[in-house]
């Protein structure tokens, strides 16, 4: 890029932002800044609310086993408290002038997080990765942060090629930077593109609830036998307790998969359409990270076939991006919901097939995947052409400067972070000092030797939430940006026209009826004379100023009065042009994003009623914990409690029901609690005094169910919604 392009594009950018002017642009710039900035804020609380309910989720297993310490438990349920983070100041405000310096080096030298990252252990990586990608580059939509979040990226991705021993499990094993590659597709753009692209088609896939598509013999025998009995009532004569081979030859569950074959493979083509014909909606920080292992693949294996880079890419863009949210699409905000049970088996079906076309497909844990090897083999050389076109983006280092440069001419460059991001990321710098900063010279080094020992984790309730100022202690800030880049090749004139333009533009923004000139083009005189004679006093001021700047312009020669200055009016209607397209782009942007913030803002929601499923369990081990030490430790059996058909319909906590309709009303449920934790459900018809049936219920069940997704537990002759049977017990028995 030379150097007048470069003042050029700086000069279009400051027209773009430019602060002295209110009009439609400004107001919809504004409003998309304030919408970017919220989607930030609250995908870092979402990924840290996510953190916790798996922590928890792994928690609650080891209590559902009888596995955890009381002490443990107490623990467990801290977690659950002060879920949200209040404002505060750093009081020290000479150590915040010290993590100020620290953490602007940090995030414009990206090489320092790039080699800690590689140096941490696993344990310690979500932690760091928390506050790299939603913290120190936590701006997600502003170039700069991501150009920079990139270039860490590289230097991570390149120290993995060069210590690689083979290349099939390059980007596959439980790294830290596989464990990058995940967290940054977490990323506002990132979910946007999901949430764009997939939601639609995974929401008409998840409306065909009866629709099965099973495929693997084994299970398709053993529903076979399932619903001949229930059709008979008669035990089945099929043998029980058959090889998966045995199943695969019958011909009867040959005739059943045949037809759902076709079917998987018809609806993975809609699936891998819509995912190709997207190409353009890809975020660049995505394509970019494909560009550079196709680049390091290069490099590190030269003699390496297009269809060996591919499989590389897909294990990113599949198997770390698209596919879980097909497998998962309620943890990835796609869908309001878990999926039921066949459509759920339907999208990790569609999954594997993807996964397969994307990679070299192996059949040898799931032999009955091979039945759609036609398709796969098929459609190679599409998605295999896909995976290419995704490199080809350019590089953003040119832009980068360019970034860099306006980011040093701010004066307000700035942090949200935790006191705890600050303290953890300081106490993993001290530990790896040695190899992250060897000389006593080295900038990190004294920034480290100044601020001393890292101070201890604070408990949740202390943990603040502060803004951070950056600025370096070695860098002069640029306060004017011109002047700093005009240093060579650029002429006076040049930075005079530049300027010139910018004031008309800055007055036709603000006078957008001055642009009706005679045969349509603008008449520079005429402007600035109408500004310099209006009532409003900046343009006032404005006009007189550009008046005397297209003088000089004239007397300099860079423009001609004669041919009406064309030059000049040419590229400010341009830019003029420019700007009315680029508002009509934000206010299209603006739409889209209200749409992510608001499922951002549902899914932290559902979250949270994930946690308080997890407190009605832990209060649930209160009270069992109380009983197991009372002195007479006798347990009071609490119910039975009576509920209608008609009324557990009405609450939505029957969801299907095989009884007719016309002796619904006839049917009661009887709900008993004979010990704490376990619950006896007694279907009853009225009249007769034994139950039609009973069943067992164990709230770790009930909780282990929700985990894993099941949202509907059989009774036979109802299908029960299990969070709202969670609900009901909570409110029916734990609180009495």
């Amino acid at each position: 890029m030379d150097r007048r392009y470069s003042v050029a594009a700086l000069w279009s950018m400051a027209a773009e932002n430019d602060a002295e002017v209110d009009d439609e642009l400004t107001k919809a710039q504004r409003r998309l800044r304030e919408l970017k900035s919220k989607i930030s804020t609250q995908s870092k609380k979402n990924f840290v609310l996510e953190r916790d309910v798996r922590y928890l989720d792994s928690r609650i297993a080891l209590l559902i086993q009888n596995r955890i310490a009381l002490d443990e438990q107490q623990q467990v349920e801290r977690q659950l408290e002060e879920l949200e983070l209040t404002e505060g100041t750093f009081p020290d405000e000479r150590k915040r002038s010290m993590y100020s310096n620290l953490f602007f080096l940090l995030q414009t030298e990206p090489r320092h997080i790039a080699a800690l990252t590689r140096l941490v252990s696993l344990s310690e990586i979500d932690t760091l990765l928390q506050t790299v990608m939603f913290t120190i580059y936590g701006n997600q939509y502003e170039s700069r942060e991501e150009y920079l979040l990139l270039s860490m990226f590289q230097n991570v991705l390149a120290a993995q090629f060069d210590s690689a021993t083979e290349s099939t499990t390059l980007l596959r094993s439980n790294t830290p930077l596989s464990r990058m590659m995940t967290t940054y597709t977490r990323r506002g753009p990132g979910q946007t593109y999901l949430k764009n692209v997939l939601a639609e088609r995974i929401n008409n896939l998840i409306e065909a609830k009866d629709l099965n598509l099973e495929i693997n013999p084994l299970a398709v025998y053993e529903q076979m036998v399932q619903d001949i009995e229930e059709q008979t009532g008669q035990p089945s004569d099929l043998p029980r307790g058959i090889t998966p081979d045995e199943a695969a030859a019958n011909p009867n569950v040959q005739a059943i998969i045949a037809p759902r074959v076709e079917m998987l493979a018809k609806i993975t083509d809609s699936f891998l359409e819509t995912i190709i014909s997207s190409l353009d909606q890809v975020p660049y920080g995505i394509r970019w990270i494909c560009k550079q292992i196709k680049y390091l693949t290069k490099r590190k294996y030269p003699d390496a076939t297009d269809m060996n880079i591919c499989s590389l890419i897909g294990g990113f863009f599949m198997l770390r991006f698209v596919n879980p949210a097909v497998v998962t699409p309620q943890a990835h905000m796609l869908v309001d919901a878990n999926p039921a049970k066949n459509p759920r088996r339907t999208l990790t079906l569609v999954a594997k097939v993807l996964q397969h076309l994307a990679n070299k497909p192996s059949y040898a844990k799931e032999m009955y995947m091979m039945s759609l090897s036609p398709y796969v083999e098929g459609n190679k050389d599409r998605i295999n052409q896909f995976l290419i076109d995704l490199c080809e983006v350019g590089d953003f280092y040119e832009a980068l400067e360019m970034d860099q440069y306006i980011a040093l001419s701010k004066k307000d460059l700035q942090l949200g972070i935790t006191l705890n991001e600050m303290y953890n990321t300081h106490a993993l710098l001290l530990q790896h000092q040695a190899v992250l900063a060897p000389s006593d010279k080295h900038h990190l080094r004294i920034l480290l030797n100044d601020l001393g020992p890292a101070p201890a984790q604070l408990p949740r309730h202390e943990n603040k939430s502060i803004v951070l100022p950056l600025f370096s202690r070695w860098e002069t800030p640029i306060t004017d940006i011109p002047s700093a880049i005009a240093d060579s090749q650029l002429t006076q004139g040049d930075i005079l026209y530049m300027d010139t333009k910018a004031v008309f533009v800055q007055i036709l923004r603000t006078m957008p009826w001055l642009s009706a000139g005679p045969g349509g083009l603008l008449d520079l005189a005429r402007i600035a004379e109408a500004a310099a004679t209006s009532r409003d006093p900046t343009m006032v001021r404005k006009g007189l100023k550009v008046r005397e700047m297209l003088r000089q312009l004239e007397e300099l020669g860079i423009v001609d009065a004669r041919d009406g200055r064309r030059l000049m009016v040419e590229e400010v209607s341009q830019e003029l042009v420019h700007l009315g397209n680029l508002r009509d782009k934000i206010n299209t942007e603006i739409k889209s994003l209200e749409v992510v913030y608001k499922t951002i803002l549902d899914h932290n929601n559902y979250q949270r009623s994930q946690l308080e499923s997890y407190k009605a369990y832990l209060q649930n081990v209160r009270i069992m914990s109380g009983k197991a030490s009372s002195k007479n430790n006798v347990q009071q059996v609490q119910g039975p409690y009576k509920f209608t058909h008609s009324q557990l319909e009405k609450d939505g906590i029957i969801v299907e029901s095989n009884v007719p309709e016309n002796r619904r009303n006839n049917i009661y449920f009887n709900i008993l609690s004979p010990v704490s934790g376990t619950f006896i459900i007694a279907l009853h018809y009225k009249g007769r005094d034994k139950a039609i049936l009973e069943m067992d219920l164990k709230l770790d069940d009930l909780l282990e169910k929700q985990q894993m997704g099941v949202t509907q537990l059989d009774l036979e002759y109802v299908q029960l919604n299990v969070p709202k049977v969670l609900g009901l017990l909570n409110k029916t028995f734990l609180k009495r």
